[in-house]
């Protein structure tokens, strides 16, 4: 689905135009294209691989979807996939964009997601001394936009790490709060495969050989590796701070396991005092005088009772009971 196309010149909007008419314009000295399109048909990226001579690897790539962030390129023009995470109730969704850039055009390519640029585009519009350097400024506003949805994203995690954190002690919670620990995990597993890639694509294009068409703009994707790196290291405290709180609830089941082992161990040794009575009054040997005694069975029923209490009584105090 065709979002837009304008042409821009000297940093300002000349025009909305056919996608018929992006050939001819991009002949037009000191003037880019720029493109945005949603979920794109395979005849889509066909008429945009041919107005504006696209390689078809990359193509492919845009069209299959489900890539890691990267960056390529194919002759003059770059090709860039950066991933989407939009927080959902039923989980975090993965969607991306793939952005071509081009000496004097720029094609994005938006797929699974409903986060739309149509801010980037006002803002660049807004500035037009800065969106005058052309298709790298709107690369970089493009990137600059996906970083920043991630700084939300860090922020739930910690929020809802923090809130686990605050339940760890509590009793009977140790199975759910593991249960909540992982997916939580996976979660920032899941940001981190889009964010640490995306730092070598930022490290590619303000550092060493600069790609021509980012020529003049790589302070500005100095900023964004900036943020990656921000980013990155939010999400390894939570990663770290997840393990701790995993081994903590873990050891917290072991003293649950150890506390009530513990008791029935305690228990045990009570009864088995018992037993052990019981067992020697109940041989029946023929010369046994406890026997014959007229009181003996309440006599023996005492010395048990005496013998429990007083196991019970020391492991209560010990701490067992």
């Amino acid at each position: 689905m065709l979002i837009n196309c304008v042409v821009y010149q000297e940093g300002r909007k000349l025009a909305d135009i056919p996608v018929e008419e992006i050939a001819s314009t991009l002949r037009r000295p000191g003037t880019f294209v720029w493109v945005a399109l949603r979920d794109a048909t395979a005849e889509e990226l066909a008429q945009m691989q041919r107005e504006f001579d696209l390689h078809e690897l990359a193509v492919e790539d845009a069209l299959k979807g489900h890539q890691r962030p990267k960056l390529e390129e194919f002759g003059p023009t770059l090709f860039a996939v950066m991933q989407l995470i939009e927080a959902e109730p039923a989980g975090w969704q993965v969607g991306e964009v793939a952005v071509f850039v081009g000496p004097n055009f720029v094609l994005s390519v938006r797929n699974r997601s409903t986060q739309h640029f149509l801010g980037v585009r006002e803002r660049c519009e807004r500035e037009p001394e800065l969106l005058r350097h052309g298709a790298g400024f709107v690369f970089y506003a493009l990137m600059d936009a996906v970083v920043d949805r991630y700084f939300p994203l860090v922020d739930t995690l910690e929020t809802e790490l923090e809130a686990i954190e605050s339940q760890i002690f509590e009793p009977g919670t140790a199975r759910t709060n593991i249960e909540r620990l992982y997916a939580l995990k996976r979660r920032a597993t899941l940001l981190r495969h889009a964010v640490a890639p995306l730092l070598e694509v930022a490290d590619k294009l303000h550092g060493g050989r600069v790609p021509p068409v980012c020529t003049g703009v790589q302070d500005y994707f100095r900023d964004v590796q900036d943020h990656l790196i921000r980013i990155q290291s939010g999400i390894d405290k939570v990663r770290d701070t997840i393990s701790t709180a995993i081994q903590v609830n873990v050891s917290m089941v072991a003293i649950d396991q150890g506390e009530t082992t513990k008791r029935l161990a305690a228990w045990a040794a009570v009864f088995a005092v018992c037993t052990a009575l019981v067992g020697v009054w109940g041989m029946n040997f023929e010369h046994m005088p406890e026997l014959k005694w007229r009181y003996g069975y309440a006599m023996a029923l005492g010395a048990i009772a005496t013998a429990a209490a007083l196991m019970y009584w020391r492991f209560r105090r010990a701490g067992w009971l």
